[in-house]
């Protein structure tokens, strides 16, 4: 389904609306009331330490309450959550007006703590509502445009919050933010019902109880919670490097003028929502992990870039907006573009990750998985505004700051990436399907989400795994030649996805046991496990003869078998057509690729059809039938 046919559609346009205006509320609020706290401070630091308080100040609650909100999220009808948060909203502005009435640092510092609190009830539903209500491959669409329109409302908030910062007066700033409030109330009373996920569940309000189920929930399916700490690492580096853009705007570029930060936040704001709907295009509609390693390095070289500009020698801009009651100002082209390559760059981060957690999240328990990541967001973020104060106590500068985040950053990501290899193996797949091959889908969707599989594989190429890795939306443990243990690259590959090495008996009996030890404990553990049951990569083209150890496994576990028949790797650089593979140039010609899955009706559902020890050749006669 297209972007703009899931925008007009009632189960997502009054949510994605309701969900804007918060957003851009959000942002008129606290730009009108940071830009005001940076520019009336007297010093870098004092302006640096005030506005990483604020931020500090609104993330606190997604720590203090995340786990009663997410218990609240799965309990209740998603859409009358969302209706009461709106009304809390209306209250809270009209408090957040008082204190602009006021000039009153205490009243505005309030509010934007109330304001974090009811973001805090709205994260869990905003992020579980999208999986309940959109189909599997309408995850990257449906997460693309809600990033696209955070951040787009971001940009707008953005512009009126530095204008009515620079000009308005407290009046209007009331108007604004009161008047934005009731327009998300009355999109919120079309939000259709999202029934709770577990009405059975009790309300409590033991902190400590909740969130030790936070984290055990955030651990029932494996990758999920190395993906919110990849999440979170996001948001750190991301507050990190917003938090920042007032003060370098001020004293890096020596702009007394509010505009110019105005005019940093919206380059960053503009390019999130670009790089969300690149990120959907590039992933095709599938949940594509190959653009978060992608996103991990831009995120890095771009913002280490804006410590390395020269401003003296920098070509300037002559950026003039009349129209909006702005200044002339003056900013090099490098720093917008390092800007806007940050924010695409996190959006390739972190829309596939957000989908991944959605699809692999048990229903029942999705909201309270959504309120563990934002407990674990907070954290990282008042970790950033604790760091950032820290920092410039040490005497660092801001552009220091966004250096020094730059290089976390990378090796953060690094570290995370490699407790995911799933993510690397998909990136690598990632640039070669869009390079050298293109792939074709059929039965992608029979595999469950949940459960343990077998996948039964032909071996075409060296690279067969890449493609069953894309095909797969679990992480697969794969049965390899432990060979390819030994082997550079390789080794490290199969060791950090936890493939399982295997031998013949008469190479290593010992280690043929505990191979089919391993294979039944993944088994029994829930995990996805692939064979290729021919036992060495094809030679000659041809299907060979399946080896007994199918059976072997099936007899010791019960489980689903999924076939994966892949035709038209043979003669590609990666097969052994003519000799040893990868010894000769590669075609230049575009490769298509097709992947069929099909199950395989084992005996175990049809014992009267099938022998318990003829299972392997079944499985060859109906891979060759769809390899024809």
């Amino acid at each position: 389904m297209s972007l703009s046919k899931l925008l007009v559609q009632r189960r997502f346009g009054p949510f994605f609306l309701t969900q804007c205006a918060g957003a851009f509320n959000d942002n008129v609020f606290k730009n009108a009331m940071i830009i005001m706290l940076a520019y009336k401070s007297a010093s870098e630091a004092a302006g640096g330490l005030l506005v990483n308080a604020a931020a500090g100040l609104f993330i606190l609650p997604f720590f203090l309450f995340s786990p009663l909100a997410g218990r609240v999220a799965d309990k209740f009808d998603k859409g009358t959550i969302m209706r009461t948060v709106k009304v809390s909203e209306i209250i809270i502005m009209a408090i957040g007006s008082t204190g602009f009435y006021l000039n009153s640092n205490p009243i505005l510092f309030t509010a934007l703590f109330l304001m974090g609190v009811h973001s805090t009830f709205f994260g869990p539903v905003k992020y579980s509502i999208l999986p309940q209500n959109l189909q599997e491959n309408e995850l990257m669409a449906g997460n693309a445009l809600v990033e696209l329109g955070t951040f787009m409302t971001i940009l707008l908030g953005t512009i009126l919050g530095g204008l009515l910062a620079a000009h308005g007066h407290p009046a209007m700033i009331s108007a604004w933010i009161m008047g934005i409030a009731i327009i998300g109330w009355i999109f919120s009373l079309f939000i259709p019902k999202s029934p709770a996920a577990d009405p059975t569940l009790s309300i409590t309000f033991n902190f400590f109880s909740d969130l030790r189920e936070l984290i055990s929930i955030s651990r029932q399916r494996e990758g999920i919670l190395n993906a919110i700490v990849g999440i979170s690492w996001f948001w750190y580096f991301g507050a990190t490097i917003l938090a920042q853009l007032p003060t370098f705007a001020q004293h890096t570029l020596n702009s007394s003028d509010p505009a110019t930060t105005t005019v940093l936040l919206a380059t960053f704001s503009i390019s999130v929502g670009i790089g969300s709907l690149l990120s959907e295009k590039l992933s095709r509609g599938e949940i594509e992990l190959g653009l978060v390693p992608l996103g991990a390095i831009g995120m890095s070289i771009f913002a280490a870039d804006l410590y390395f500009v020269d401003l003296s020698t920098a070509a300037m801009a002559l950026i003039n907006l009349p129209e909006f009651g702005f200044n002339a100002i003056q900013l090099p082209w490098r720093i917008l573009f390092d800007i806007g390559m940050c924010g695409i760059s996190g959006s390739f981060f972190i829309v596939p990750l957000y989908a991944y957690i959605q699809h692999r999240s048990d229903p029942r328990s999705r909201s309270r998985l959504i309120a563990a990541n934002n407990v674990l967001n907070a954290i990282f973020m008042v970790a950033s505004a604790l760091f950032t104060i820290v920092f410039y106590k040490l005497g660092l500068n801001t552009s220091e700051i966004i250096l020094v985040s730059a290089i976390m950053n990378l090796i953060v990501s690094t570290w995370i990436l490699a407790l995911i290899p799933e993510f690397v193996m998909r990136f690598i797949f990632w640039i070669i399907a869009n390079t050298i091959y293109r792939l074709k889908f059929s039965g992608r969707q029979m595999i469950p989400s949940t459960g343990p599989v077998l996948i039964v594989a032909n071996h075409v190429s060296f690279i067969d795994w890449f493609i069953i890795t894309a095909t797969c939306r679990r992480p697969v443990r794969f049965v390899m030649d432990h060979h390819f243990f030994t082997a550079p690259g390789i080794k490290t590959f199969a060791a950090a996805a936890k493939s399982i090495p295997i031998a013949p008996a008469k190479e290593d009996a010992v280690l043929k046991e505990k191979s089919f030890a391993l294979i039944s404990a993944a088994l029994r553990s829930d995990h996805v496990v692939c064979i290729f049951p021919e036992g060495a990569i094809t030679r000659d083209g041809n299907l060979a003869p399946f080896r007994p150890g199918v059976d072997r496994i099936l007899k010791a576990d019960s489980v689903p078998v999924y076939m994966i028949a892949i035709n038209g790797l043979w003669g590609s650089f990666f097969s052994r057509k003519g000799g040893r593979a990868m010894s000769q140039l590669p075609h230049p010609r575009r490769r298509i690729i097709s992947v069929v899955i099909q199950r395989f009706k084992n005996q175990l559902d049809e014992p009267s059809n099938q022998k318990a020890d003829a299972i392997a050749p079944a499985l060859e006669k109906e891979m060759a039938l769809m390899l024809n």
